[in-house]
């Protein structure tokens, strides 16, 4: 809505600043200090969730032995942090997880992909999906071992496994919800099968591509902690698994605190990633 004022010298009315323009600058003062709030409220939860921790175990209410001072934990995260023990613990996991992580997200992009797009590959593949998706990747890792052995390629293949899932569903659900036409104009272009997997489906399909690939960090995260622990001799799961049978808790909430920040970081990554790849996807910015 306009308003009008009229100009009392030469008797005309002149056009006044639209209401709503007025209400812009105080409407963006208060989006800025809402996401302000937001973002303080962000950084204080945690410490004071922190502090309200140490005060518990100086005052006797939480048992030390079971729930080390945050300032305890975070003295040996230093002490192993300088010794190098920990950053080349970190190291291990990590060159096996981003290894499995590509294997597995790989082909899923590029199976599910051609699940979207062809139907008869989708109902060849939908039951075997379905059907091996539920059985729990912990489950089969004992015979990976037996296939692989206690080495590299057993971790190596159970994260693999473990990411491939959450992927390649995703992958071929963001296939399957591109608009039709899209498909049209591809049709009319002649685009070939090549050109339609480059520009229509793998493009149309990213947000759900990287969604998959956030579940997939998690789940891998999860099975080689697992893994170091049934069958390694090094690595952060590894590090848990000795700290519990030599009583170590301070270590072993080293190892924890090391996993939660490795989780934020990839996935901290992969939503960079979206946003430079997908800025068209306003969910995504």
């Amino acid at each position: 809505m306009t308003t009008a004022t009229k100009d009392s010298a030469a008797g005309t009315i002149e056009p006044a600043t639209p209401a709503s323009a007025a209400l812009k600058p105080r409407a963006r003062r208060s989006l800025w200090r809402r996401i302000g709030g937001e973002r303080v409220a962000a950084i204080l939860a945690p410490i004071g969730l922190l502090v309200l921790w140490e005060i518990a175990v100086r005052t006797g209410l939480l048992n030390p032995q079971f729930f080390p001072a945050p300032t305890t934990i975070a003295g040996q995260f230093a002490g192993m942090l300088s010794s190098g023990e920990l950053v080349e613990t970190t190291w291990i996991s990590m060159r096996r997880l981003l290894i499995g992580f590509a294997i597995g997200a790989v082909p899923a992009v590029v199976i599910g992909i051609i699940m979207g797009l062809n139907r008869w590959v989708r109902t060849i593949a939908e039951p075997i999906v379905a059907a091996t998706y539920p059985i729990p990747k912990t489950a089969i890792f004992p015979l990976l071992l037996i296939i692989f052995g206690l080495g590299e390629s057993s971790k190596i293949a159970v994260v693999a496994i473990g990411v491939f899932f959450p992927v390649i569903v995703n992958t071929a659900a963001g296939v399957l919800g591109i608009h039709q036409i899209h498909h049209d104009v591809g049709r009319n272009f002649r685009a070939s099968r090549l050109q339609v997997f480059r520009t229509i489906a793998l493009p149309g399909a990213a947000p759900l591509i990287i969604a998959g690939m956030k579940l997939g960090i998690g789940m891998a995260l999860m099975l080689i902690v697992v893994a170091e622990m049934l069958g390694g001799t090094d690595g952060l799961g590894f590090m848990i698994w000795n700290s519990w049978s030599t009583f170590r808790v301070e270590t072993m909430y080293v190892a924890l605190i090391v996993i939660s920040i490795l989780g934020v970081v990839m996935t901290y990554i992969l939503t960079e990633i979206e946003h430079r790849l997908t800025p068209w996807n306003r969910k995504a910015s």
